[in-house]
C-alpha cells in the first residue's frame, strides 16, 4: 500500500504585487509542518510539485527540515486554477476602491459560482472542466507511485482530490469541491492511500502541526 501526502502551500503574499511568494508566515508554516514530519519519521519516497513559485519554496522549507535527499520533480497538472483569469471575468462591484475582506468574499463565491456553472467556459483561458480533468489526471499518475509520495500543490487541486474520490457523480463532486475549497488551511495536509481497494481518501486538510503557534492558521 503507497500513500499520498498533499500538502498545500504555505500563506502566499494575497496583498503585495506578486501573489506567488511565501508570505514570512507561509515560510514559517512550511517548516512547521516539515519538523512535525520528520517527528513523525515520514521519509518520501517521491517528491512532486507543482509549477508555481510558492509551491517550490514551500517544498524547500519543508524538505529542509526533514533532511537527506531526494528528487523533486515538476508535475504542472498540479498547479492552481487561475483565480485571477476567474475573477477578470467577473466585474467587481466595487470597481476603483478597495473592498473590504466581506466586499472581496462575495465577489470572489460569485466569481466561483460563474467559472464552476459552465455555462460561459469560452470566457475562460480554463474551464472548471478542463481544471478538474488535469487534476484528476495528475492523482491517477501519482497513485501510480510506489511508497511515499510528497506532493506540493494549492487548494484547489486539494479540494478537488478530495471531491473527486467521495462523490459518485462529476455533479457532486463539483458541489463538494465548492464546500472544501475555502477550507483548505495553508501548509494543510491531505493523506490518500492507494491500495487493493484502489485510491481512497483517508484524511482531509490536517493542520496538528500548527496547534499552539499563534497567528499560524491562514487559510488564504
Amino acid at each position: 500500500m503507497g500513500q499520498i501526502l498533499l500538502v498545500r502551500h504555505g500563506q502566499a503574499s494575497w496583498d503585495s504585487d506578486d501573489y506567488d511568494v511565501l508570505s514570512d508566515t507561509g515560510w514559517e508554516q512550511s517548516r512547521l509542518l516539515g519538523k512535525a514530519l520528520a517527528a513523525r519519521g515520514i521519509v518520501p519516497d517521491v517528491v512532486l510539485m507543482g509549477g508555481m513559485r510558492r509551491h517550490r519554496e514551500t517544498a524547500e522549507a519543508c524538505l529542509g527540515e526533514l533532511g537527506g535527499s531526494v528528487t523533486t520533480e515538476v508535475d504542472g497538472d498540479w498547479d492552481e486554477f487561475d483565480h485571477v483569469g476567474m475573477l477578470d471575468s467577473h466585474p467587481a462591484p466595487f470597481e476603483g476602491r478597495r473592498p473590504t475582506k466581506a466586499e472581496f468574499q462575495e465577489w470572489f463565491e460569485a466569481a466561483t459560482d460563474r467559472w464552476t456553472g459552465g455555462g460561459h467556459d469560452d470566457e475562460y483561458a480554463e474551464s472548471f472542466g478542463s481544471f478538474t480533468a488535469r487534476v484528476g489526471a495528475a492523482l491517477r499518475r501519482t497513485s501510480e507511485r510506489e511508497g511515499t509520495v510528497l506532493v506540493f500543490t494549492s487548494g484547489g487541486p486539494i479540494a478537488w482530490a478530495a471531491a473527486g474520490l467521495l462523490a459518485d457523480t462529476p455533479e457532486v463532486a463539483a458541489r463538494l469541491w465548492r464546500r472544501l475549497n475555502p477550507v483548505c488551511v495553508n501548509s494543510g495536509v491531505t493523506r490518500v492511500v492507494t491500495g487493493r481497494r484502489g485510491t481512497t481518501l483517508v484524511t482531509f486538510n490536517g493542520h496538528a502541526h500548527l496547534d499552539g503557534v499563534p497567528d499560524m492558521l491562514t487559510y488564504r
